[in-house]
């Protein structure tokens, strides 16, 4: 990885380069990285887990992803690569034209740390079953390997490096431990013989874990700036679709194989005790006790793969928003104008976007050491962007009435009313036997954000034409990135009919 980063480097000249890798990635190396960001430890280690527990319904989540990757690739991929932007936050401002949809830049820096940390922890518990260290060492040295790479040579690296971690994925999964835990079971036979049948139900999971697998992973998947950055890697919009619908495709049948593989671990592997040990051991027993010495530590060594993917995406991902939104924005209240681009000297304009990776790579290391449960985090940052931003945005791609205020105020709104109910679960003051991983705080806070953008996109003016013509235009025109920064021009001048 450290080998790839230094690689990635040599080929990091400026701005673009280290945040969307020269917006030139072609089929292959697009749909690699975009299998890779998406496929972390909850997809591989957690899908074999579920597998496991469920049978073959411990697919769904992972199917969710690929569900997700797929509409936003045949969707929406193709307007978004046109822009030629670097995160949600400047898609927003180009549409509605107002300052106030900014603040949606640090719900998605929180939710990019997030999954960031998550991913950092996951990977520092393999490196703690394999070498014996300590977990705070095991996250020191796995988090200074992707923080090296990712600060070195930005997304250039972390696409090179992905491509690694992409082939190790395949390998491990489909050609080492889908067939070996089968054969070890007995194959199709031996597992109908010794499982109930409900393994073999599509909803033995619930019907209930699934939609919320779909609500929260799938309409995440949508709007994620971690998502959305690699989709503003592609070449072309052609490229962003179909390479994109290659890797939703490739997602649901790694969600496949993983459910397959903790099925035929059930049979193989009876006595795991996933009740006191977690669901999340059974890739380590299949890999250990099923897998000859080597084969299994590549089966190891591609669930780090994963996890690392994801935490170097979601890093550069959140360097990005932090970059480009959060900090201009949070200067502004203190009426002062920080440029985030230096297009006169790109050298100081890459060094500027290192220092952000590292400074946001050294908090995820920290605060993955410190909190030993960032799922809880994860959970509240997935929450308040679903159902506070999901609308805003899907809002701005698909419906032409939609204006400022209603984004706006269904921000507010969304987010708001996703917060209090979060606490109010939480708390206990509204029971529920799953308290702040309760479902309906995603619901009711979609509705309302719902309800709101559009009662008020249409009891207010429309977009103010200038602001939509210079949307179209850019669109038709297919953007470069001598204009990518330069959000605020088209947003402020009246006259502008092209960007």
């Amino acid at each position: 990885m450290l080998a790839f980063g230094w690689w990635g480097k040599s080929r990091t000249k400026n701005n673009s380069d280290f945040l969307v890798a020269g917006r030139r990635l072609g089929p292959f190396l697009y749909t690699g990285t975009m299998a890779a960001v998406v496929l972390g430890g909850a997809s591989t280690v957690g899908g074999v887990g579920l597998g496991y527990k469920f049978g073959i319904s411990g697919m769904w989540l992972v199917v969710a992803i690929g569900v997700g990757v797929l509409l936003l690739s045949l969707l929406f991929a193709p307007t978004i690569q046109k822009l030629k932007i670097y995160t949600v936050s400047q898609m927003l401002s180009l549409r509605y034209g107002r300052e106030t949809t900014k603040m949606s830049g640090i719900v998605m820096l929180a939710y990019t740390i997030m999954i960031s940390a998550t991913s950092t922890g996951a990977y520092a518990t393999i490196f703690v079953v394999l070498f014996g260290w300590d977990r705070w060492l095991a996250i020191a040295v796995g988090g200074a390997i992707v923080l090296i790479y990712s600060t070195i040579g930005g997304m250039w690296s972390i696409t090179l490096a992905d491509q690694v971690q992409f082939v190790i994925k395949t390998v491990g999964i489909f050609f080492l431990m889908l067939p070996f835990a089968w054969n070890a079971a007995g194959g199709i036979d031996g597992i109908k013989e010794r499982v109930d049948a409900s393994f073999f139900q599509w909803d033995g999971i619930g019907i209930q874990t699934i939609i919320t697998y779909f609500v929260v992973y799938t309409l995440g998947l949508l709007i994620g700036q971690d998502i959305w950055q690699r989709v503003f890697t592609a070449r072309d919009p052609k490229v962003a679709r179909w390479g994109g619908a290659t890797a939703g495709i490739y997602c649901i049948l790694y969600g496949v194989a993983g459910a397959l593989i903790g099925l035929a671990a059930k049979v193989a592997l009876p006595s795991i005790d996933v009740a006191n040990l977690g669901k999340d051991v059974v890739y380590a027993e299949v890999a250990t006790l099923l897998l000859p010495i080597g084969i299994g530590g590549i089966v190891m060594a591609a669930a780090v793969a994963a996890m690392m993917s994801t935490a170097s995406g979601s890093l550069i991902a959140a360097a990005t928003v932090a970059r480009k939104d959060v900090v201009p924005f949070v200067a502004s209240w203190f009426g002062k104008k920080i440029d985030t681009s230096d297009s006169s000297n790109p050298e100081h304009d890459v060094n500027a976007n290192r220092w952000y990776v590292l400074g946001l790579g050294l908090l995820v290391v920290l605060i993955s050491i410190v909190v030993d449960d960032v799922v809880f985090a994860l959970t509240i940052a997935y929450d308040i962007l679903v159902g506070g931003l999901l609308v805003a945005i899907i809002g701005g791609l698909v419906w032409k009435r939609g204006n400022g205020l209603g984004a706006a105020w269904s921000m507010v709104v969304g987010c708001g009313l996703t917060i209090a109910l979060l606490v109010l679960y939480a708390t206990g003051v509204i029971p529920s036997a799953d308290g702040i991983y309760a479902n309906e705080p995603i619901y009711f806070g979609l509705l309302a954000s719902l309800v709101v953008y559009i009662a008020v996109s249409l009891l207010t003016p429309a977009t103010p034409a200038n602001i939509r013509k210079a949307w179209d235009d850019r669109l038709a025109a297919a953007a470069t990135d001598s204009n990518a920064d330069d959000i605020e021009t088209v947003v402020t001048n009246k006259t502008s009919s092209t960007s």
